[in-house]
């Protein structure tokens, strides 16, 4: 039975919705984080008797060692995520996304942890010209961000043996309110531009994306842990829910915003993009093999930001902590 519970980036995007979850299920959580977006982010649950917080970095062999004693199940979600944020030092992106997972992964096994989830990410396939990318095709990963994403998963399955189950989730966008926002993801992108400059800007438009409600995701992550050994160990899934063309999610967040807000004059501008990456992550798996099933679009995305903005809990929407890329300038990380 899992009761201790690890959770890397606890403090980040999808951290955030996620602790709170764990903790109101009983399980004992810890939370390793260099919480560079903000310390307050789990204040709503910090006096939770059940929650650890520990401000360190998963590259800290002696940190982990330390933290896995006594753990179940590790959930890592830490990494720099995105490829912008990744590229700014494709080094240290390394360091955190292969080689301190590779290390954590040991280092969890070593130490007695029974189960392993790891979030990868959807864009590990590349471009596919199939109408629904499954889990089954090759993986092309395009940039560095994708490639060490696809190589510790690879190492994260070979690890796999009896008493240490580990399952691969590759998420779809994630969008929706946290109390660690992030405004660089695109149906988030689309949301505060129309709720704030008036207009929707809209680059390219044919593109398909696929998005998840990060309601959703972390309902699933909760999921993991409460799952039969033998429904997920060793499998990969894929987990989204609305897949749709960059201009339907842009009309999306106008007649959302327009209905919420009153804003009447909402204009939807489209400019050329180079970024013609496009595809269709199909979740039929996850739905057959667990019977997850996403439950809210992408219009309920962006009812909940319009509700964070129209009750001030998104206070100056270009702090740089709301954006990767401008956060991971403004630290050196060594």
């Amino acid at each position: 039975m899992i009761k201790n519970v690890l959770v890397t980036g606890g403090g980040g995007y999808v951290g955030a919705v996620l602790i709170p979850k764990l903790l109101k299920k009983g399980y004992k959580v810890t939370v390793i984080d260099l919480y560079m977006y903000g310390e307050n982010v789990l204040d709503a649950v910090k006096n939770d008797p059940n929650l650890k917080q520990v401000k360190g970095d998963i590259r800290d062999n002696a940190l982990l060692e330390k933290e896995l004693k006594g753990i179940d199940a590790v959930i890592h979600l830490a990494c720099i995520s995105n490829d912008p944020s990744y590229e700014l030092d494709p080094e240290l992106g390394k360091s955190i996304n292969y080689d301190a997972t590779t290390r954590l992964v040991d280092i969890a096994k070593r130490s007695g942890v029974k189960r392993f989830i790891y979030a990868s990410t959807s864009s590990v396939y590349g471009i596919k010209e199939v109408d629904n990318v499954t889990e089954d095709l090759a993986l092309e990963p395009l940039t560095d961000y994708s490639k060490y994403k696809a190589l510790a998963e690879e190492y994260i399955l070979k690890q796999r043996s009896p008493g240490f189950v580990v399952l691969i989730l590759r998420p779809a966008t994630v969008c929706g309110y946290s109390p660690r926002l992030r405004l660089d993801l695109s149906v988030n992108i689309l949301t505060n531009s129309a709720v704030n400059k008036g207009k929707i800007t809209v680059f390219g438009g044919e593109q398909k994306r696929p998005n998840i409600h990060i309601e959703d995701m972390t309902d699933l992550y909760v999921k993991t842990l409460e799952y039969p050994d033998e429904k997920i160990d060793g499998k990969i899934f894929n987990a989204g829910y609305d897949n749709m063309k960059m201009k339907d999610i842009a009309d999306t967040v106008k007649k959302v915003v327009t209905k919420e807000m009153n804003k009447k004059d909402l204009m939807i501008e489209t400019t050329p993009t180079n970024d013609n990456r496009s595809y269709h992550v199909s979740s039929e798996k996850i739905k057959k093999e667990l019977g997850f099933v996403a439950k809210r679009s992408v219009a309920d995305a962006v009812k909940g930001l319009v509700a964070a903005y129209k009750s001030g809990k998104i206070k100056n929407p270009d702090d740089k902590k709301y954006y990767n890329i401008k956060t991971m300038q403004d630290i050196k990380l060594k």
